[in-house]
This record gives C-alpha cells, sequence and structure tokens, in this order.
C-alpha cells in the first residue's frame, strides 16, 4: 500500500510539471523579451529550476530555489498567489514580478510559476517619449495653428457617433451604419476628399458596402 501511494505521489508531481511546462513554455514565447517566465520544482531545491524561458537573470536549468522558493517549501500557509511585488536583476534593473504556487493534491507545495518582467526598459521607453515630444514657444511674434478650427473631422464624427451607442465603430450593425451614412451625407462630410475610403476603415468594411448605404 504504502509503495502504492508513492508511485501515485511521483506520478502526480511529475504531472504537474509536465504540464505546468506547457503553460511556462507558452508564456515565456508570448511575453517575450520582456518577462522571464521559471518553473521551479520545490522538491528539489538545490536544483530547483526545471524550466526558464527569456533568462533575463541569466539563470538557467538545474540552478537553486530562490528565497521566495525556500519560503513556500517551509510555509504552506503562504499565498499561492503573490502578485506584482517589487524585485530587481543581479545587475540591479527593477523587476516586476508574480509568483505563483502549484500544491499536490494533499496541499503541498511542489512547484511554482514565477514572471519577472523587465519595467526598467519600459522606463527607458517613456523617457524617450518624454524626450522626443518636448517641445518648446516660438519665439516669433507668430500664432500658428494646425488644427481644423475646431471643428470636428470626419474620424472624430464617426468615433462620436459608435461612442454614443456604447460600441467600437467596427462593431456597428448595418442598420446603425446607415444611419451614420446619413448623417454625414447631410453634414457634407461625405463631399471630403476620400471620405467613404476613410469611414471604411474605421468601420471594417469594403468602400463598395459602403456605397450601398450612400444610394
Amino acid at each position: 500500500m504504502a509503495k502504492t501511494k508513492a508511485a501515485q505521489a511521483v506520478t502526480e508531481h511529475e504531472l504537474l510539471l509536465r504540464e505546468a511546462s506547457k503553460i511556462v513554455e507558452a508564456l515565456g514565447k508570448t511575453l517575450a523579451p520582456f518577462c522571464e517566465v521559471v518553473l521551479h520544482d520545490l522538491t528539489r531545491p538545490d536544483h530547483a529550476i526545471v524550466r526558464i524561458e527569456n533568462s533575463l537573470s541569466n539563470r538557467q536549468v538545474g540552478d537553486a530555489a530562490t528565497e521566495l522558493g525556500l519560503a513556500r517549501i517551509s510555509d504552506p500557509g503562504m499565498p499561492d498567489q503573490i502578485v506584482n511585488y517589487i524585485n530587481k536583476l543581479p545587475d540591479g534593473r527593477p523587476l516586476k514580478s508574480t509568483s505563483i504556487g502549484l500544491r499536490d493534491s494533499e496541499g503541498k507545495f511542489i512547484a511554482a510559476i514565477c514572471l519577472n518582467f523587465d519595467i526598467g526598459f519600459f522606463g527607458d521607453v517613456v523617457t524617450y517619449i518624454q524626450e522626443f515630444t518636448r517641445a518648446t514657444p516660438m519665439t516669433l511674434d507668430i500664432t500658428e495653428f494646425a488644427d481644423t478650427g475646431g471643428r470636428p473631422t470626419l474620424e472624430d464624427q464617426v468615433r462620436q457617433f459608435a461612442a454614443k451607442r456604447n460600441v467600437q465603430p467596427r462593431a456597428l450593425s448595418a442598420a446603425q451604419r446607415h444611419e451614420l451614412i446619413a448623417e454625414l451625407k447631410q453634414a457634407g462630410m461625405l463631399e471630403l476628399r476620400g471620405a467613404l475610403s476613410r469611414v471604411a476603415t474605421l468601420l471594417g468594411v469594403s468602400r463598395t458596402t459602403l456605397y450601398h448605404y450612400v444610394d
């Protein structure tokens, strides 16, 4: 009986790691290259890492468990999910991390999936964007405007029409598209250059479809 129970435990353990490995692989591919995804086998703390995708930390399969992993091993009362906590890479770059503990049928932690997002990269991107969009006032005594004089554009009209109906432009029904075209025609907006093509792009339909509404 004891031997059978042990065999079942091994099978359950292997099954959980096998299925968790699929999740780690898929997450790694989806979130590459900004997120390191790691699968830990908490029954082998000295060689806990059994799969790692996008290794930002330069760790590899066979490396030891982290302090959080060791804490899960020693304390079954830890929460299953620890989400969006601050972490950092060995070189000091900031991470946003999430740890998901996986338990066996007896409630014991035997594995964990960890996600480590390199938020330092996104901080750099924000800095670049801020610098790129920085502008200074013109020193000449000239006032220049590059707008439409306060008049809504054709695209504005379409988006406002859809927003009043609590949908995106592409989600408008055929009847609503017919109503929209009637409004644009009445407002003279369809006389603008390329009007039907622009509206068709926003609605996700062909220009031929809109011709039927105009007729």
